[in-house]
């Protein structure tokens, strides 16, 4: 009789484990719950890839599988010529390009979330969203490629715009903040009529019209003067915009002075009940701790005077008086402004079919605008990261702001639009600086927005620029400012020492973007050069009593250093060019002319031209002109006739001392 078989798994693990596996995908179907891979990855920003990168995100998008096809090779010849960069079109070509964007502005859309229901699986609305934003990445693609459109670099990351999706669903008001310096720039209309076509209380299909509205909060606001506020009040309220002027960096300073003044004020109560005497004096000191009360309460309104005085000048506050349009809200004007801008919250109702009992803000905008510091000088402490990078915020967050609203921020996302150049969006400070690689563009943006007299004032150089006779058109040239700034900054690379013309262009336009060098766009009813007349005068007004860079030659303890410009006597910049001026210094500064003429090379080392001279009594005067003797004679033909290398002893030159112009360092 055979033995009997011996059991594969005598402890039954594996049908526990499949019984599990089964257990788990019963339950998954009829929970609502489901699971999320958590990856730090899937929120990471993506505005610009490469054909490889898109065309395996576009595969990864549409589900779909793709094999490599090996011996089919296509050759495509590119015979287009190079395009200019769009900021060097004539007047007339950039005409022709606004109006035919003017045209397709239509097109230009955000992605809309499709229609779902609660009924829906998540796996089952997940393809949908991943169609849809599928079908919206080729209308863009058509604008580019079919088209012949220039788009700017736009969020092509889903999970980033599923973000935008839930804060728009959840929000009774959004708020799109824009940076005052180009509004028109961060103001995306069709976000505008995404968030009125959104249903219902929370975006459900069928669930009634929508009701939700919309607010422009322009800040930074306080880089702007009063005569620039209104032209875009003006422009506002005739297109029927609401809007507010607001400033972040204004309301941090003032909750941070008043802070100061509680504080010392604190201090100085606790220092006077220590002090306290006898009982007798209670009183006394009771009515002077009173004073002292009122003088820190004083002296905080006096510090907050000043810090608005700082960013607004005695002109704009009256202007502000008497055109309220124009006023900078401050935290509480704001906040009231919410309240009367959103719709009544009786129009929306929850599952329950309950009104809500907080207003819900969603704040939305670009990288880098200021939605965070926003949050940060509304809540009056630091909730929100901030950074100078743009995209800080991941994720969207709630932040209560008060018992009735509530706030939420959405991760910054560069919508779509139209443009000429790339270097727009970094001068904007939309694109990361410190991954720039292309710093021509945006340099020579700044260069041409800003006059040669307020760049030279505010970093105290003297531009050397190319005049007409040196080949160039006597305008300053981003190369040349990059030149001059690195010069003076001791920005070097290494090696030969050249000056680092991108650190340079990394420095200038931070500078450019916190607002060092200011300039603001104007609305399209005003001229660039009227909109900001005052504000360069009053740049050129601040920085007016700022050390120069000297002109001619540096010391030995100076940290500064600029390349000469031609000068006149007087101090002033010469109209001529470098060639000119080179040749009048070698006629006029060259003081020890020599009797004859020499020879250039190294192995005639700089002999006299005119003849050999083998005997003594042909060298009959010296290069002074004064008469040689017998001795001098013979020993100044033996040194001429003596040929250089003959020997195998080298180096017999006497060594040169090096000598000094007086025009350069020390």
């Amino acid at each position: 009789m055979a033995p009997p078989k011996r059991t594969q798994n005598p402890s039954g693990l594996g049908r526990a484990i499949i019984n599990r596996k089964i257990k788990d995908h019963q339950r998954a179907e009829s929970s609502p719950l489901y699971s999320v891979d958590l990856d730090s990855t899937r929120l990471k920003s993506i505005t610009q890839e490469r054909d490889l990168d898109e065309f395996f995100t576009t595969a990864q998008l549409a589900g779909t599988d793709f094999t490599a096809e090996r011996r089919n090779v296509k050759i495509i010849n590119q015979t287009a010529p190079t395009s200019q960069n769009p900021y060097l079109l004539s007047a007339a070509e950039e005409a022709k390009v606004l109006k035919k964007q003017e045209e397709n502005e239509s097109r230009l859309r955000v992605p809309r979330r499709p229609a779902w229901k609660r009924s829906m699986k998540h796996e089952e609305l997940d393809l949908r969203e991943k169609a849809a934003f599928l079908e919206w990445r080729r209308s863009l693609a058509q604008l580019q490629e079919g088209d012949d459109f220039l788009l700017t670099p736009f969020e092509r990351n889903i999970e980033v715009w599923r973000q935008l999706w839930r804060v728009i669903e959840r929000s009774h008001l959004v708020v799109q903040i824009v940076d005052a310096r180009n509004p028109l720039r961060f103001r995306c209309k069709d976000l505008e009529d995404y968030v009125e076509d959104v249903e219902g209380s929370e975006g459900e299909a069928g669930s009634g019209p929508g009701k939700r509205t919309n607010m422009l909060l322009i800040n930074k606001a306080d880089l702007l003067t009063a005569h620039q506020r209104r032209h875009w009040a003006d422009y506002f309220d005739k297109e029927g915009i609401k809007y507010a002027f607001y400033s972040a960096a204004l309301g941090i300073a003032i909750q941070e002075a008043r802070k100061e003044a509680a504080d010392a004020l604190e201090r100085e109560a606790e220092a006077a009940e220590a002090a306290k005497g006898s009982d007798s004096e209670d009183e006394d000191e009771e009515d002077e701790g009173t004073e002292q009360d009122e003088l820190k309460q004083a002296e905080a309104d006096a510090k907050e005077q000043e810090i608005r005085n700082i960013h607004i000048s005695a002109d704009d506050d009256d202007e502000d008086v008497s055109d309220p349009r124009i006023r900078i809200l401050s935290v509480v004007e704001l906040e009231e402004l919410f309240h009367q801008t959103a719709p009544p919250l009786t129009d929306f109702h929850d599952a329950s079919g309950k009104p809500p009992t907080k207003l819900s803000i969603g704040l939305v905008g670009y990288p880098n605008v200021g939605k965070s510091s926003t949050i940060n000088s509304l809540i009056g402490e630091k909730k929100v990261s901030v950074s100078s990078t743009p995209g800080k915020t991941k994720h969207f967050q709630t932040i209560n702001l008060s018992d009735d609203i509530t706030l939420c921020d959405c991760p910054g996302l560069v919508f779509p639009q139209f443009a000429t150049t790339k270097a727009d969006l970094v001068c904007d400070g939309v694109m990361p600086i410190d991954q720039l690689r292309e710093y021509i563009g945006p340099v020579g943006l700044v260069v041409k927005r800003l006059p040669r007299s307020l760049l030279e004032a505010t970093y105290g150089l003297a531009i050397k620029v190319r005049e007409a006779e040196d080949g160039g058109d006597g305008k300053v040239r981003p190369d040349d400012f990059l030149q001059t700034y690195a010069t003076a900054r001791g920005f070097t690379r290494a090696g030969q020492g050249n000056p680092d013309e991108a650190r340079a262009a990394r420095w200038i336009l931070k500078d450019y973007v916190n607002g060092k060098l200011l300039y603001c766009h104007p609305p399209p009813t005003v001229t660039e050069a009227e909109f900001n007349e005052e504000t360069h005068r009053r740049q050129l007004l601040r920085v007016s009593g700022k050390k120069k860079a000297p002109l001619t030659r540096v010391s030995k303890d100076s940290d500064v250093y600029v390349t000469p410009i031609p000068v006149n006597p007087d101090g002033t910049q010469s109209v001529f060019g470098h060639k000119s001026v080179a040749v009048d210094d070698d006629f006029f500064e060259r003081h020890n002319l020599a009797p004859r003429p020499f020879v250039a090379g190294s192995n005639k080392n700089a002999m006299e031209f005119s003849r050999s001279t083998f005997y003594p009594n042909q060298v009959l005067v010296g290069n002074d002109g004064k008469p040689l003797s017998g001795q001098q004679m013979r020993l100044q033909a033996i040194l001429q006739n003596v040929e250089v290398g003959s020997s195998k002893k080298n180096h017999k030159k006497p060594k040169r001392a090096k000598q000094r112009s007086g025009k350069g360092y020390d």
